[in-house]
Formats: C-alpha cells, structure tokens, sequence
C-alpha cells in the first residue's frame, strides 16, 4: 500500500484516557521498558491545563496505533514567541511506513496553530538514525543552539580561595 493510500486510513483524534494502556505498550516496545508514570503523569497535567499541551493518536481499524505528546512553553528562556516541545511520539512497529507518523505530526500542527503556537522543537539521540530520518522527513532542522548537561550527582570543584 502507498503512503498517499495508507494516509487516508489514519484518523487523528486527541488522545483519551482510555488511550493509556495503548500508548505505553507502543512505546515500551520502542524504549525497552514501560515508561507507565510519565504518560500517567503527562495526560493528567494535560487534562488539569489542556491550553498547555497537545496530545494526538492515530486510530487504524479500531486501534489506537501511534501517538504524539507535546508541551507548550509560553516566555521560557526569554523567549516571546510560544514554542511546543516533542516530548514523545511512537508509531506500532506493524504501522510504520504507513504515513502514521505523518500524520501524528499534521494532527499535532494543526492543534499547534490554534494555541498560537509557531515552532515546534524536539531532541534525539544522534545515534537514533531512525527517528532521525523521521524528523528530517518531518520537516525538522537542527536547531541554532546548544544543549548543555551536568551530571548533578557529581559535586562542583570548589574555586580556590583568593587570598
């Protein structure tokens, strides 16, 4: 089945609460291990404030087969514009290469727009090529700036006394 076929037979709707056993099944086929209080606490943040988050699943047959979180970020980092941030997307191993993932992120931008949102933005692992080559399909582009991490387990090396 091409793509453009396959397109037509994804219904993009907001995910539900009945939605969650689905969504970390599908994800922890991804990741290795259920991620279980994350997506609890990530659709219980959405429905306590919807306008800060947008959550989109595709449904194919009857069954939810991938899905997309996003959170919406209103002044941080000085920033003006609100921007969304891709915190988890995951499309059902049987359904890639059938526009699922394309069509998570059509759903997400639309739902985007409405909330004024104008950029969206994620992270991947360099060594991910698969999601990769998902975003660069997707549109995405590196970004022009640097994410910078510290271990916070480690101490910070104390200065040396001017004396």
């Amino acid at each position: 089945m091409s793509n453009a076929a396959a397109n037509t037979d994804n219904n993009v709707r907001p995910l539900r609460s009945t939605d969650l056993e689905r969504v970390i099944a599908i994800d922890s086929a991804h990741v290795g291990e259920p991620r279980r209080r994350f997506f609890e606490k990530r659709l219980a943040h959405a429905k306590q404030h919807p306008e800060d988050f947008v959550h989109v699943g595709v449904v194919r047959k009857g069954a939810l087969v991938g899905f997309a979180f996003a959170r919406i970020l209103r002044g941080e980092f000085g920033r003006e514009q609100a921007v969304a941030t891709l915190d988890a997307v995951g499309v059902e191993h049987d359904s890639r290469e059938h526009g699922v993932g394309h069509a998570l992120m059509d759903g997400l931008t639309k739902l985007m727009r409405e909330k004024g949102v104008q950029s969206l933005q994620s992270q991947a692992d360099w060594t991910n090529h698969g999601l990769l080559r998902f975003f660069d399909s997707s549109g995405f582009g590196l970004a022009p700036r640097l994410v910078l991490e510290r271990s916070v387990l480690t101490p910070l090396a104390e200065a040396p006394d001017d004396e």
